[in-house]
């Protein structure tokens, strides 16, 4: 198999990630390979149902020009921060350049221990890797971006969770895997230097409109606040709880990322919570635009040494202004009204409330 690496990433130092080869699973078996997704990163046809792709997908092959690295990043876990996480079971395999000249992450789940892995095993499950590809392939189907699932492989090792299950992988594809956290981390380890290299990256890879800009730092944190409340609008308009909302589970490019106990409410509850853990329903389905302005604040002070002192009252309004009118429009989407009047929002709201009141 023959895949046009280009590891824009691990160019970046290795401050930035530890590198690390995956543990492969033993006597792998492939529970799903999702061909749709495989046409992102130009998957040659012909090898799909080659003992390659199988072991690639477990972890035991590494195609020419991959370079695996667990990425570090910290960020505020449930409100409180936490100075050192990263990738604990997980390994970005490298990048692929696709025949469009798109970027895609190829990014390995469960791959076995890493630095960052505190007290995990470094394994996933089968059930959770089922659950992160139908909950991602849902949302890219409804219009809602997200990452994509490429493939699920399991086999007999034996893991402790609830009960002990079967060790399993799952391939992620995603545009980036950098997330609020990575800034955070660089910011809160005084690391200034490579807090600025990041953002330059984030800029080249991603928002390539922004070179050459004045102020380019500042216009980062705009665009990323307007991805989130776009983001977090269409969650809201289609009943979706992500159920951890923590810093580190934040994409910059505002997509559904990272997979835990989310939830689809079956009839409308606006405090539904998806998460058992949650006892204090901080991540609760109508607490989500709230703290996803709290974690833009949050990412406005990891960029506040590159960035005017006025910048963050901008950032967050920017953030409200892109949900509400995001939500304003799929909402009305939703009630078949093509364009928009005085009144409207409030039509809405008496829509849900007669939802909640009928259980419907």
């Amino acid at each position: 198999m023959e895949f046009n690496f280009d590891n824009r990433y691990a160019a970046l130092g290795g401050k930035f990630y530890a590198s690390l080869l995956p543990r492969p699973l033993p006597n792998p078996e492939m529970v799903f390979f999702n061909e749709h997704a495989a046409s992102l990163i130009d998957f040659p046809s012909a090898s799909i149902s080659s003992d390659n792709v199988l072991n690639l997908c477990s972890g035991s092959y590494l195609p020419e020009g991959s370079d695996p690295l667990a990425m570090v990043y910290s960020g505020h876990q449930f409100g409180g921060y936490s100075p050192r996480l990263g990738d604990g079971r997980g390994l970005l395999l490298g990048q692929i350049r696709n025949r469009k000249d798109e970027l895609w992450d190829l990014h390995l789940k469960g791959a076995g221990l890493t630095p960052f892995s505190r007290m995990g095993d470094g394994r996933a499950v089968l059930r959770s890797c089922i659950r992160e590809f139908l909950a991602s392939e849902a949302l890219h189907h409804l219009g809602i971006p997200t990452t994509r699932a490429l493939s699920i492989t399991t086999s007999e090792e034996p893991v402790r969770r609830e009960t002990i299950e079967k060790a399993s992988m799952l391939i992620r594809l995603g545009e980036t895997h950098i997330r609020f956290g990575t800034f955070e981390f660089f910011f809160y380890t005084n690391q200034h230097d490579e807090l600025r290299q990041l953002c330059d990256y984030t800029i080249d890879h991603h928002f390539q409109d922004l070179k050459g800009m004045e102020h380019p730092y500042d216009k980062l944190l705009e665009k990323i606040a307007e991805k989130t409340g776009s983001l977090i609008a269409h969650w809201q308009a289609f009943g979706f709880a992500h159920g951890v909302m923590n810093t580190d589970n934040m994409s910059v490019l505002g997509q559904t990322f990272d997979y835990g106990p989310y939830g689809f409410m079956e009839k409308y509850n606006p405090s539904y919570i998806c998460n058992h853990s949650d006892d204090g329903g901080r991540y609760a389905f109508n607490q989500q635009p709230k703290i996803g302005f709290w974690n833009c604040h949050a990412l406005t002070k990891a960029f506040a040494p590159l960035i005017k002192d006025e910048t963050e009252e901008i950032i967050l309004q920017k953030y409200q202004e892109s949900f509400y009118q995001n939500y304003d429009n799929l909402m009305l989407a939703k009630l078949g009204l093509t364009s928009g009047h005085e009144g409207d929002r409030e039509l809405c709201e008496d829509l849900l409330e007669l939802l909640e009141a009928h259980k419907i």
